[in-house]
């Protein structure tokens, strides 16, 4: 499978491949404590230096070769270097007639509110429902993560539960709000590839 590429208006998005080590190096270091911590998964023992994208990018494009994550990096196109603007995931891809997928996401400090988060996932949920041929996308917020909520709701997600201590995050297990939307132009012939 190639690696796409989406232009947006604003936004170049790559899939997440060898070679973005060191931009991707810089986001987390520049956003994770005291922006995207509170949101996210405790990092890896060792950080997410470099060393860390070296190994994990690696994978990343195995997992993608085999159908199984489309992992997104939101790219700033007029930089002189790579700047990560964000991320955005799709994974835990399953095929067969469930065809569904979770989603997480994550965008810079300086980037907030600038409406980049949602022109990014409306492109690559555009890509997992043609291209990947999903019914459903699943994303999951903390209930007082209010922009998460306005921003899934725009997109079209429709809440769907509410998980008691789902996911570990923050140093605790936290509560969580389910969303989905699903593909209203998926083909049933779909279901045979």
């Amino acid at each position: 499978m190639a690696s796409p590429e989406i232009e947006t208006e604003r936004l170049r998005i790559v899939i997440a491949m060898p070679g973005l080590e060191e931009p991707l190096a810089r986001f987390f270091e520049e956003n994770f404590a005291g922006h995207l911590d509170r949101w996210s998964p405790p990092p890896p023992p060792d950080g997410f230096g470099a060393s860390y994208w070296a190994r994990a990018l690696a994978v990343f494009a195995k997992e993608f070769e085999a159908g199984a994550t489309a992992r997104w990096v939101m790219l700033a196109p007029q930089s002189s270097g790579p700047e990560v603007v964000g991320t955005c995931n799709f994974t835990q891809i399953a095929k067969g007639p469930w065809r569904a997928c979770v989603l997480g996401y994550q965008i810079a400090r300086r980037h907030e509110g600038r409406g980049l988060m949602r022109e990014a996932l409306s492109a690559t949920i555009d890509y997992a429902f043609r291209d990947l041929r999903l019914h459903r996308v699943m994303a999951n917020y903390r209930p007082e993560n209010a922009r998460s909520a306005r921003l899934l709701e725009r997109l079209g997600f429709v809440r769907e539960g509410f998980a008691r201590d789902y996911l570990f995050i923050d140093g605790a297990w936290r509560d969580h709000v389910l969303t989905s939307k699903t593909n209203p132009e998926f083909d049933a012939a779909w279901l045979r590839d």
